[in-house]
């Protein structure tokens, strides 16, 4: 599988393309020949990267939308529909870290949006792309998870738990989707130079960290016609897929 498929004439979504990894990942994709549907709350942040996105000779077209709206997810998915007929990737790159804090001293309005935005929100672009995925004769699904979701360390417990469930999510519709050619894999990217991780460790010197342009190059192959991997997560630090025995 080449490090930088051949996606011309694809279509990509990627969710939280306005900064981070997500950003990269759809500067990459779209030089790689992808036509990108870029979907975050900030428009300055897209704005910026469909500027870049052109200026390389690419293709994006820009999405505001806060994932809190359900039903605006929903609807993405019919304008996708309407227009192309077909979706060839999707990102689930957004996601949010909610509060380093004791499990019982967080509140439940924020409980509830870090499981709103990072577990049902994916599930819900997931149920809106899935028939779109299929459509398309190399469905490549990649989601944005956390070594937190297998550390669970103190202090993590709902961004942990979201990680674990977005996971979970995955495998399942890996499973679901084997015998449709759809490849879904979930991505633990590691410690990276983004805003969440500086909200996380306020202490941690960032310039020790890889660039989420480092981080993007790595995942970019999970978008590749080629891909024969489906339901595992690439661990990025570690540069290969993590297997999980499934039961008898």
């Amino acid at each position: 599988m080449s490090a930088r498929p051949d996606l011309t004439g694809r279509l990509a979504l990627v969710t939280g393309a306005s900064r981070g990894i997500g950003y990269f990942l759809a500067r990459e994709l779209a030089a790689c020949g992808a036509h990108v549907v870029a979907v975050a709350r900030t428009v300055g942040g897209l704005e910026e990267l469909d500027d870049e996105i052109k200026a390389a000779g690419g293709e994006a077209t820009l999405v505001p939308l806060d994932l809190a709206d359900m039903a605006g997810i929903d609807r993405l998915g019919g304008a996708i529909h309407e227009r192309w007929g077909k979706l060839d990737v999707m990102v689930a790159n957004a996601g949010i870290l909610g509060v380093i804090s004791p499990l019982g001293h967080v509140e439940a309005k924020t409980f509830e949006k870090v499981m709103a935005i990072n577990v049902t929100a994916v599930w819900r672009l997931i149920r809106t792309v899935d028939p779109l995925l299929k459509a398309s004769d190399a469905g490549r699904a990649i989601l944005m998870s956390s070594g937190a979701a297998h550390s669970a360390r103190a202090f993590w417990g709902p961004y942990a738990a979201s990680k674990a469930a977005l996971e979970a999510l995955g495998r399942s519709w890996a499973d679901e989707t084997k015998s449709f050619g759809l490849k879904v894999n979930a991505v633990n990217p590691g410690p990276t130079r983004t805003a969440m991780r500086a909200q996380a460790m306020p202490g941690e010197n960032p310039d020790t960290l890889p660039h989420p342009s480092e981080v993007a190059a790595k995942i970019l192959p999970l978008a590749s016609p080629e891909l024969e991997e489906t339901g595992l997560i690439l661990d990025v630090p570690q540069g290969r897929f993590l297997r999980y025995r499934m039961p008898e």
